[in-house]
């Protein structure tokens, strides 16, 4: 996996031509020959409104050519002029808009099916990549990067490839009219612009990319910080909150600072090359008008050409800026989407056929990182409809075990069976339907509840998330609510209690109805009470099902088939209750020194 932090040279370095590249199949989409149309549309018009755009000075100049000579035909002609002149401005205009009409769904379908992608790729990354990056800076990283797309699109189709054309027109027209002279110095100076914005540009690229790294630090600063809203009141720690965001937004706006007045200065350079060709290509005018070689309409005829070239010219370090910012951060996005894939499911997997609902580990070597093992060939083995417990004391691979089975990482050595099945050959989407969860923390969608309910089974009916409800014992909870099923969560399920938020995720494994039941530390937060009645629904929901109980307290798994006892990553012991007790071992130790903390505890 790339490294979470990128340096400005990095990304300078990845944001080249090959990603816009990169970009084209989405502009311009193998499969839809009506977007294809459209573009073809557009740059049609495009062509229209700079033929007119450059037709205009000929007017204009005739116009004042007219005026010169007082007699009424003249007036006439010059009258006919300014409105050819008028109607070509309003034309140029309206090709313009129509050709922004007929692009616009191309830039917005290009812009989705990107983020679509960027989307999917982050729901097939594996839980390693999610835990190592901050959510508010990948979230930002994907709203810059697709938000970057149509400004490119338009300033690349719409700015640059027409000016390039005017260019040459330009030129051509200086030649015809003026000769040789006046087309090398207009040459010169564009290319004396170009070259100066250019490395004026790439100077600021630099100082723009740590403005964007400052500005999603700060933005992760923040939006950890509101996840965290409790922590923090329980610490009183919203001073130091306060100023770890303010050293962040510092940052950012030193950054930004030294950025907006290397802006100040690229324009102050660009105006002054711009202008320094207006006054000699006037001048040159003035001067062959004084020789009576040029019509005072010649002044009007290359000052309105050089006004209507430097326009876009104007905009250049703008426009070349937007591009180069926007190339960053679509090599940024692209980034996101080249991270490997760490759990892959193999070409043409099957689904998983599961006719016993039997799990069997099989000399499992796992660890995180390569030079810290967790799981050291562990192999066990449980039978369909057996209720197993998993204990031991902290860090002994308990939870490691929920992961490896869903599949969010693969074992370094050894196998992992279901019915017999390896699941590596098989697909992860037919997997992880065979298996329900209820974890320690069931965190909620901010959704009501009936959407949290479903979300155990696409297209679930309405009858049957009510008898999942009442099968986790939380019906009578959600029709004494006022907005019944439809009542909102809160984020992360925040306005639920910690025993109504262990129904809604019982109960929506209930809607899913897998084979296979992982209940991981499902009470370890709860008061006593809640507790024994979520255990209660627990036992109801595991007949008849292959159920793994991942407990830390004990007492709460004392009624299961079988419990397995990990320490340090291998299996330790393994019997019921009573024969465990009875071996006097780590079981009857950690029972023991649990017994011993019950009692010590206030009444």
């Amino acid at each position: 996996m790339p490294p979470d932090n990128v340096s400005a040279r990095d990304l300078k370095d990845k944001a080249d031509w090959g990603t816009l590249r990169r970009f084209l199949p989405y502009l311009w989409p193998s499969h839809d020959a009506a977007l294809k149309r459209r573009i073809v549309f557009a740059m049609v018009f495009v062509l229209l409104a700079k033929a007119t755009t450059l037709a205009l000075p000929f007017a204009y100049k005739r116009a004042v050519d007219s005026m010169a000579t007082p007699a009424n035909e003249a007036a006439m002609v010059a009258m006919a002029f300014v409105l050819a002149y008028a109607l070509g401005r309003f034309a140029s205009v309206a090709f313009d808009n129509i050709r922004n009409i007929i692009f616009e769904r191309v830039g917005q379908d290009a812009t989705r099916s990107l983020a679509e992608d960027v989307f999917a790729r982050l729901h097939r990354l594996s839980l390693r990549f999610h835990l190592s990056r901050r959510t508010g800076q990948v979230t930002k990283t994907i709203e810059r990067g697709t938000k970057s797309i149509d400004s490119m699109l338009y300033f690349l189709l719409f700015n640059i490839a027409p000016t390039v054309i005017e260019l040459i027109a330009v030129a051509v027209i200086f030649y015809l009219n003026f000769g040789w002279g006046l087309v090398l110095a207009t040459g010169t100076t564009v290319v004396a612009y170009i070259l100066i914005t250019r490395w004026i540009t790439e100077w600021r690229t630099k100082l723009r990319a740590e403005m964007n790294e400052m500005d999603g630090h700060a933005l992760s600063r923040a939006v950890d910080s509101l996840l965290n809203y409790e922590t923090v009141k329980y610490f009183g720690a919203e001073h130091r909150e306060q100023e770890r965001y303010a050293g962040a937004a510092r940052a950012y706006a030193q950054a930004a600072l030294k950025s907006e007045n290397s802006l100040g200065l690229l324009n102050i350079v660009q105006a002054a090359i711009m202008n320094l060709l207006m006054a000699a290509a006037m001048g040159y005018t003035v001067w062959g008008w004084s020789r009576g070689e040029l019509s005072t309409g010649d002044l009007v005829f290359v000052n309105t050409y050089l006004t209507q070239l430097f326009r876009p010219l104007d905009m250049l370090g703008w426009v070349y800026r937007t591009i180069r910012q926007g190339l960053i951060d679509m090599a940024e996005m692209f980034r996101l989407i080249d991270t490997p894939v760490e759990v892959a499911d193999k070409p043409g997997a099957p689904a998983i056929h599961v006719a016993r609902a039997t799990i069997a580990f099989d000399n499992v070597h796992f660890g995180y990182d390569p030079d810290r093992e967790i799981l050291h060939g562990l192999s066990f083995e449980v039978d369909a409809g057996e209720r197993i417990a998993i204990v031991g004391p902290s860090g002994a691979g308990k939870s490691t075990i929920a992961r490896l089975l869903f599949r969010f990482y693969d074992p370094q050595d050894g196998r992992i069976l279901i019915d017999g099945q390896d699941i590596r050959d098989v697909t992860q989407e037919s997997l992880r339907r065979q298996i329900g969860i209820v974890p320690q923390d069931s965190v909620l969608f901010n959704e009501s509840i009936g959407y949290n309910l479903a979300y155990g089974r696409e297209g679930a009916t309405r009858d049957e998330i009510e008898a999942a409800a009442h099968g986790a014992a939380i019906a009578e909870f959600i029709e004494r609510l006022p907005s019944g099923y439809d009542t909102e969560v809160g984020e992360r399920g925040l306005k639920l209690s910690g025993g109504e938020k262990q129904r809604v995720a019982i109960a929506r494994t209930l809607l899913k109805d897998p084979p296979i039941i992982l209940f991981d530390e499902a009470t370890s937060a709860l008061d006593s009470r809640t507790e024994q009645d979520i255990l209660r629904t627990m036992r109801r929901i595991a007949r008849h099902r292959t159920t793994l109980t991942i407990a830390h307290r004990l007492s709460t798994v004392v009624d299961t088939d079988r419990i397995l006892v990990l320490d340090h990553g291998r299996l330790a012991e393994s019997g019921s209750h009573a024969q465990l007790l009875r071996h006097d071992g780590l079981y009857a130790e950690m029972w023991a020194r649990q017994a011993a903390d019950s009692q010590e505890e206030p009444a």
